[in-house]
């Protein structure tokens, strides 16, 4: 590895045709859905195409980021600018979720309570303003609601128990015990895994005994976006730790520089938090 007083100022990648392939796969991956919404047969062979080009260029992607951190290009400099993009990107995510949880306040504290005024006894006098309902015209088959127990409760000491498990890692890294980081960071990816899981299983509750679908009103639309891409974060969090623990495995990281980990475990975090605020507004409220 380069000693730090032989590293470049700012490093600079050489020319790359690693974004226009992942531009080049996106592209084929949103038109291909255009086409499965429509019913076209090319349609899912095109988008698992894509999905794969995608995943490879990732792959080869954060492959030459890796060696480009372990042949010690990477200054200081080069650290920050990675610390505020994934601060940004976590920014974003927020506000991803912030429009969900925007969404669901604005139908069950505002369009709720007033679909069942005065001025609408006329259109729907059968409306009840309840939470959750099949909506003013009973459009919806009936449904149950998702109780917080006892999937969601275990779920939530799961990501509870995996943000105190990846801080365990954390700090075992930074005092260089290194078995100790593994342990510690495999246990995290165990209770992720765990969570998916249970949240399938969930969800197979839902459809088979609570008759909860994603066409079961504002409700069963804004209870799957929001449990079902949060289940998508976990899964890309389970990943991004799969791969540090790999990496640690592989002897990468030092005490003093070890941002990938750093980012991961940010991310993490994030996820854990974003949780905490579904438990309570969509399975309590």
């Amino acid at each position: 590895m380069n000693a730090p007083e032989h590293r470049p100022y700012y490093f600079v990648p050489s020319m790359s045709w690693h974004p226009a392939r992942a531009a080049l796969a996106l592209l084929s991956m949103m038109f291909s859905l255009a086409g499965w919404i429509n019913g076209q047969t090319w349609a899912p062979i095109l988008f698992s195409l894509g999905f794969a080009g995608l995943a490879f260029v990732l792959w080869r992607w954060f492959g030459d980021s890796i060696s480009e951190s372990e042949r010690g290009l990477y200054s200081k400099r080069i650290d920050m600018s990675y610390r505020w993009s994934m601060s940004w990107f976590i920014f974003s995510e927020v506000m991803f979720f912030g429009a969900f949880f925007g969404a669901l306040f604005y139908a069950r504290a505002v369009v709720n309570p007033m679909l069942a005024d005065l001025d609408h006894r006329l259109l729907w006098p059968e409306f009840s303003a309840i939470w959750p309902n099949g909506g003013p015209a009973e459009l919806a088959a009936p449904f149950k609601a998702m109780g917080p127990w006892p999937v969601p409760t275990i779920n939530t000491a799961l990501l509870l128990t995996s943000g105190a498990t990846l801080t365990v890692a954390h700090h075992t890294l930074r005092d260089d015990h290194r078995r100790s980081a593994i342990f510690w960071l495999a246990a995290t990816v165990l209770l992720g895994v765990c969570f998916l899981f249970l949240q399938g299983y969930e969800y197979i509750h839902a459809y088979r005994e609570l008759n909860l679908k994603l066409s079961s009103g504002v409700y069963g639309s804004l209870f799957f976006l929001l449990t079902g891409f949060h289940g998508f974060h976990v899964t890309l969090g389970t990943l991004m730790l799969t791969v540090v623990l790999a990496r640690l495995a592989r002897g990468h990281f030092r005490p003093d520089h070890h941002f990938a980990f750093e980012g991961a475990a940010w991310y993490w975090h994030f996820v854990d938090v974003v949780w905490l605020g579904l438990y309570v507004v969509v399975y309590w409220l």
